[in-house]
């Protein structure tokens, strides 16, 4: 019977493969079959995208010929369209076209459509690859429900400069951290497969080390070693490709000279080369016809030439293809079969999307009424706003506040802000004032009329005027506590939004000392797009929330962590700097021959002599209202060859006075390489849930993948040799162990 059974599994292993590869021909099939009806002006109209002149992400080309292009099969995909009246429209302008080719639409949908959730940072903080994945799953659902097909997300680049303002729209500094965290979003945008009515096409971007900034100076060079590239900037991409993007998006940044637009080592030799990706590659906006700024084109002549030559698929706004490529081929500098290539990689996507068969898929109006308000979506709105909320300091057990206190003074530019709370890329809607949920409104939904609540502005986001103190004083003084809600607009953080001072803006910080010399007790919230310097606040107010932007619930969940409902256990994705000075910071730096061991430690050795070697607050960091122990860190065995594993095992032990979640982290250090290797690499990660008194074993499996690193040769090798291993609640306090790689 057994035997039986095994021959069965067997049978029906090898009938599905052949069904799904009968199922992939059958679409290969169909797209050569288009390909070869197509004329080369409709192949290149289907390497051609614009915008919809609704909102728009750099300088719009105004066109008021779109629609007949669209007849003519000159355009093959659309951004910043949405709504099923909208999309149908235009969908059937492109069925009055010769070959009756669907239109693709492509949205911004970074973290949410219709219900917004915290900005990708801060569901970075939360290391819950689960809720990440059902954040983004919820997005891709109500924008596919309002005739969304694809979107512009992941940001998958890992940022080490809070300078640079697209930091608010990835996973932090650490390449492991970002791999797992653009699976889990690649996922959750296009759930279970490309067709399904609530799936989008995913975009990883920006392809690639746009992150890597000089200066954190958005859209600025990149210079950096091909290690450094392959080891820290490239692993997200890999882990969406293998994760399955649909799409990738090329990087508005020059790469070591060349412009990632035009670059074909990223393109032809990495993506579609030795990562064998399917999908096709997106330029960024307009990022063809950059390239003349750049210096690296004559003009869009040359543009289309070198894009299309290094393997970008689609021009988005630039015209650059759709107005040279055709004189490109008849002049033989441009191979057709680059263009075929390019048009197969587009028409199989609308194939799996379903598109041919039914172009209005999308369209549905009642599905977008579902899921225009669709209350269990606000639900894991909040919870995941919770996960979001990082605790970083808590003296005396400040927090949480007990719901019997009765005077509350809530002050500061952002306790009754509105749209602030969703932060940079996120949709503007006619109810916004009434559904979004301020602070204010948060904590009055959670206190009803068993608290006095106090208001006063106190100043400005960024002015130089303290006219409002007094009133925020006088306030304060009526108050048993203040919460004083600081931070940077929520414009300040995003695209085109790079700062040279990260400092609390204007007035702020003198607010926060105005409130502390009341003698209340004060607690801050910090709302912000990216790690800022408030090191007079963290040095003397004793509690701190690190509260991001969190999106349409916002104060709800601010609400319930401040008052105990939700025991926060996020920790941060990025290091935090002291000052500007010493970006970049971040925790996987090389030892260098003078280290410095200590503040105390700075005597011709690689550190500031006016400043400490250590950030803020450091990776991995944050509180819990609860206490956790951590044992002496037990191995398995001392030594291991390749082939064999060992395991780590850790007890942690909840010592304190409530439930809570703990995010036990696994750092790895190779001490001598044939490469000079980090003080500290993080390898792995478990959440893991104690109520109060309860110890649970946390075991890590280490094996050769966990030490490998890329060679002068860039070969992905490992060494034998001496390790250690650390185990810890951050990536400064941690447990040691030693073991040996024979």
């Amino acid at each position: 019977m057994k035997k039986f059974s095994k021959l069965f599994t067997t049978l029906i292993a090898i009938s599905s493969f052949f069904v799904c590869t009968a199922q992939r021909k059958t679409i290969d099939q169909k797209v050569d079959s288009v390909l070869k009806l197509m004329t080369l002006d409709e192949k290149i109209g289907q390497m051609n995208q614009y915008n919809g002149d609704w909102e728009a992400t750099g300088p719009i080309t105004k066109d008021g010929d779109k629609q007949n292009q669209i007849r003519k099969g000159m355009l093959g995909s659309m951004l910043n369209v949405t709504g099923v009246e909208h999309t149908r429209q235009l969908q059937e302008i492109a069925m009055e076209s010769r070959l009756k080719i669907p239109l693709l639409f492509g949205q911004d949908i970074i973290h949410g459509y219709r219900t917004i959730f915290p900005i990708p940072l801060a569901e970075a903080s939360s290391w819950d690859t689960s809720a990440i994945k059902l954040s983004a799953r919820i997005a891709a659902t109500e924008a596919a429900a309002a005739g969304v097909h694809w979107t512009f997300a992941p940001m998958v680049d890992i940022a080490r400069d809070p300078r640079w303002g697209r930091v608010m729209e990835g996973a932090g500094e650490d390449p492991y951290l970002g791999s797992v965290i653009a699976a889990a979003r690649v996922r959750g945008f296009q759930g279970k497969g490309l067709g399904n009515t609530d799936a989008l096409m995913a975009c990883a971007k920006h392809f690639a080390a746009y992150g890597a900034a000089i200066g954190g100076r958005d859209y600025n060079s990149v210079d950096m070693s091909d290690r450094t590239l392959w080891e820290i900037y490239l692993p997200p991409f890999k882990a969406a490709a293998d994760a399955g993007a649909a799409t990738f998006m090329n990087s508005f940044n020059d790469l070591n000279g060349v412009p990632a637009t035009g670059n074909k080592y990223l393109q032809r030799d990495i993506l579609k080369g030795k990562w064998n990706f399917k999908g096709f590659v997106v330029s960024d906006w307009g990022s063809v016809g950059e390239m003349i700024n750049h210096g690296y084109a004559k003009d869009s002549y040359e543009a289309a030439l070198e894009a299309v030559t290094a393997g970008s698929d689609m021009d988005m706004e630039s015209r650059s293809y759709i107005n040279n490529l055709s004189k490109l081929v008849k002049e033989r500098k441009v191979k057709i079969e680059l263009i075929d290539d390019a048009v197969r990689r587009i028409l199989r996507k609308k194939f799996e999307m379903g598109l041919f068969d039914d172009p209005f898929k999308f369209c549905n109006k009642e599905r977008e009424q579902q899921q225009w308000n669709n209350a269990e979506n606000l639900k894991a709105e909040k919870m995941i706003a919770e996960k979001s909320i990082v605790l970083l300091k808590n003296e005396n057990q400040l927090l949480p506040l007990g719901k019997e206190t009765k005077t509350i003074a809530l002050i500061g530019p952002f306790i009754k802000a509105v749209r602030d709370n969703l932060g940079f890329w996120s949709y503007q809607w006619p109810d916004d004032s009434s559904r979004i949920v301020t602070q204010w409104q948060g904590i009055q939904n959670k206190l009803g009329s068993n608290a006095k609540l106090l208001y006063a502005k106190g100043c400005e986001v960024n002015d130089s005027s303290q006219a409002g103190f007094a009133e925020a004083i006088e306030i304060a003084k009526q108050s048993d506590v203040v919460i004083l809600s600081v931070g940077e607009a929520s414009d300040w953080s995003g695209e085109a939004k790079s700062r040279s001072d990260l400092h609390l803006p204007g007035m702020q910080e003198e607010l926060v000392k105005a409130m502390y010399a009341t003698g209340k007790p004060v607690i801050i919230l910090i709302n912000a797009g990216r790690p800022l310097i408030f090191n007079w606040t963290a040095d003397h107010v004793p509690a701190i929330l690190y509260t991001w932007w969190l999106g349409t619930e916002a104060g709800n969940a601010i609400a319930d962590v401040l008052f105990g409902d939700c025991n926060p256990s996020a920790k941060l994705p990025i290091s935090f700097p002291r000052t500007e000075g010493q970006i970049p910071i971040y925790y996987s730096h090389y030892n260098t021959g003078r280290p410095a061991t200590s503040d105390s430690d700075r005597f011709y050795r690689s550190a500031y002599i006016d400043l400490s070697i250590y950030p803020k607050f450091p990776f991995g960091f944050g509180l819990s209202y609860t206490n956790f122990s951590y044992s002496d860190i037990t191995l398995s065995s001392s030594a291991f060859k390749a082939g064999q594993s060992i395991k780590a095992t850790v007890t942690i032990t909840n010592t304190g006075n409530y439930d809570g979640e703990e995010t036990v982290q696994l750092y790895i250090r190779d001490l001598v390489g044939s490469v000079v290797r980090p003080v500290k690499e993080l390898k792995d990660f478990q959440k893991i849930f104690l109520h109060k008194g309860e110890s649970k074993q946390v075991n890590f499996t280490i094996d050769v993948n966990k030490l490998k690193f890329y060679s002068t040769e860039l070969k992905y090798i490992y060494e034998r040799g001496d390790f250690k291993v650390y185990i810890g609640t951050n990536s400064q306090e941690v447990k040691e162990a030693g073991f040996k790689l024979e």
